[in-house]
């Protein structure tokens, strides 16, 4: 409770500040590829965009890993001036292919569209705004990884829009859910969630997704304050398990994840915060079932701000810049499951990100990085990379 009071307080005097703020992140428009690519084409049938990101990771006292992390092709059709299809084609690590979003989108009006297809699970920032050049340090925030798991995507139906008189956005979706169990090719009952990083292991991505009851995911985006964003998000609904193992107790465990995220820009100065927490029903027979160490809640914070060292005028920018999170897969636990200190994890990450132009930014930062164990030995690691967004 006490980081909680301590991330509002930080928040409430962002907010504070910022009512005399020039709006300098045009939050009306702020947008990620996909929506760029709506509402982009100008007049033409057919958009291209892409971004990708090559990183070099340094953990003290072992070799450094090079890896062209991702590459990404994005294609936009418009069929007519209310219907319009995009799609992101993602190749990471070069050796491996996914289509991480492929929609229609339908336009009622201006402020209402339809939308039905492979789509981002609208939670937090970085799920949907995760551009190298959107956010700063080398790699996403280990939040939007462990407990939000990036990228999160899935298979669904819902509506988009905006209340411009009251400066609102917002989404609701019906998706499929994470796939939690599965017989494997010897007949043995596969677990796909699990402790240490939670829900990421359940993802369906589209790959031949299965479905039993559907899930429930929408977000509120408030933008009537210049220069801040608030969004409040809410996932709600079960797991999916395969025909052959759902009727066993267990199979199946309930999630209700809430989140509330800001971001703010005055001038040089920018500042973002997310708190997510995901309360796990069941969870004492899904470990039962699956031999799992799932938890029973995942709860987790950061704070950054940074700061524009380059003079307002100048094309580039250069952001020195600072984010401490803190993240817990084992926040609680059922049954005669005890709490792994080592899932309750903190991150410190300092560093610079240069963007030399629009859309090309070369970033360096330093992890301070710790977790609850005593004595645990926990690398520290230096990481760069390079990224580019068009």
């Amino acid at each position: 409770m006490k980081r909680i009071t301590t991330l509002v307080a930080l928040l409430v005097s962002a907010i504070t500040f910022s009512q005399t703020a020039t709006d300098s992140i045009q939050p009306q428009t702020y947008e990620n590829s996909a929506q760029r690519i709506l509402s982009g084409n100008f007049g033409k049938s057919v958009t291209i965009g892409g971004y990708g990101e090559m990183v070099y990771n340094q953990p003290e006292g072992d070799n450094g890993k090079l890896d062209v992390h991702r590459l990404v092709l994005l294609l936009g059709y418009k069929f007519d001036e209310r219907t319009q299809f995009v799609t992101e084609i993602e190749f990471e690590h070069v050796n491996e292919i996914y289509v991480e979003q492929a929609f229609v989108n339908y336009a009622l009006s201006n402020n209402i569209s339809l939308r039905g297809g492979l789509m981002l699970v609208p939670m937090g920032i970085i799920n949907e705004y995760h551009e190298p050049t959107t956010f700063n340090g080398t790699s996403r925030p280990a939040l939007d990884n462990q407990i939000v798991p990036t990228t999160w995507r899935e298979l669904g139906v819902g509506v988009t829009g905006r209340f411009p008189d009251l400066s609102l956005g917002y989404q609701a979706y019906i998706f499929n859910g994470f796939k939690s169990t599965a017989l494997d090719g010897d007949g043995e009952i596969k677990g796909f969630l699990k402790g240490k990083d939670g829900l990421r292991g359940g993802r369906q991505k589209g790959i031949k997704s299965t479905v039993d009851s559907p899930t429930f995911s929408t977000k509120l985006d408030y933008y009537g304050i210049p220069g801040l964003r608030f969004g409040l998000s809410g996932y709600f609904g079960k797991t999916q398990a395969d025909d052959k193992v759902e009727h066993l107790d267990g199979a199946n465990i309930g999630i209700a994840m809430v989140g509330f995220d800001a971001r703010y820009a005055f001038k040089k100065f920018t500042a973002r915060g997310q708190f997510i927490y995901a309360s796990l029903s069941d969870t004492e027979d899904y470990n039962t079932l699956t031999g799992k160490d799932l938890g029973s809640a995942l709860s987790g914070f950061y704070v950054e701000g940074a700061y524009n060292l380059l003079p307002l005028t100048a094309k580039q920018k250069l952001y020195a810049f600072a984010r401490y999170e803190q993240y817990d897969t084992h926040a609680s636990t059922a049954g005669t499951l005890v709490a792994n200190d080592a899932y309750n994890r903190q991150d410190i990450t300092t560093g610079l990100s240069y963007h030399i132009a629009n859309g090309v930014v070369v970033k360096g930062d330093y992890q301070f990085r710790d977790n609850a164990v005593d004595g645990g030995d926990v690398k520290n690691q230096m990481n760069f990379g390079i990224g580019v967004w068009f």
